[in-house]
């Protein structure tokens, strides 16, 4: 009798551990590049997983597009995670998996060159809400929280300093909530720009689209910003918010 409660006590104990230790959500990290590789892509794929361990979050790295971008595999995820992607990714019947998966409710997060991504693909554009046109040289400059109220925003002070790549965009496809822009009086806007008024230019938005959600960040250009913990907290936040659609209220 005793060696049969023994037992029972070491399955519970296992099956307790087992719960106790299941992740919030699942995220595919995704990396592929069809143009401009950047430097810091390991460093974002890296910075995700340290996420997925500090916030407790399953996270599976990958550039293969053949290997997840199918009903099945894109079934055990939340969100999706475009880390620096660049040009034409997805084929035509891996951008149909990936529509089914937004429009079945889930999340998409994109950073950096994924506004420089898949041109063509529509539907992708029309996600991420704005595309990449050009940028200058790299710089510091001022950027402004345009709504505190959303997960990852709460440890921006108003205005504040930032160095980065600044991304020019087109004019925006589908209507955004913006959280961050960039104040263009205090850096050198790239040639086609120059001799025009300055103008606060978004660099972080989201928006509900097609059935789930999606939220992009232009910051991210530089290896060293993985470092930076402000930086951290609002990438999380993005993933937070589009893998679960809890949102955050800072007053």
């Amino acid at each position: 009798m005793k060696i049969l409660k023994v037992c029972a006590l070491s399955i519970f104990g296992l099956l307790f551990s087992a719960a106790s230790w299941s992740q919030q959500f699942s995220a595919l990290v995704f990396s592929k590049t069809a143009g401009w590789h950047h430097d810091s892509s390991h460093a974002a794929v890296t910075a995700v997983q340290k996420l997925g361990q500090l916030h407790h979050f399953e996270v599976f790295w990958t550039e293969d597009a053949n290997r997840v971008f199918n009903d099945k595999e894109l079934a055990k995820y939340k969100v999706i995670i475009f880390a620096q992607t660049t040009g034409d990714v997805l084929n035509a019947e891996q951008q149909a998996v990936f529509e089914r998966f937004i429009r079945a409710g889930g999340g998409f997060v994109g950073i950096h060159s994924a506004a420089d991504t898949e041109y063509e693909w529509e539907w992708y554009t029309r996600m991420v809400g704005h595309m990449f046109r050009q940028h200058p040289a790299v710089q510091t400059a001022t950027l402004q929280v345009t709504n505190p109220n959303f997960p990852g925003m709460d440890r921006f002070a108003p205005r504040f300093l930032f160095t980065d790549e600044w991304y020019e965009f087109d004019e925006a496809r589908v209507k955004l909530n913006y959280l961050l822009s960039i104040d263009e009086k205090t850096y050198q806007v790239s040639k086609a720009n120059q001799g025009r008024a300055p103008i606060l230019r978004p660099l972080s938005w989201h928006h509900e689209y097609d059935g789930g959600r999606a939220f992009y960040t232009a910051l991210g250009h530089l290896p060293e910003t993985y470092t930076d913990p402000n930086f951290l907290h609002h990438l999380y936040g993005g993933i937070y918010w589009a893998a679960t659609g809890k949102g955050f209220t800072a007053q």
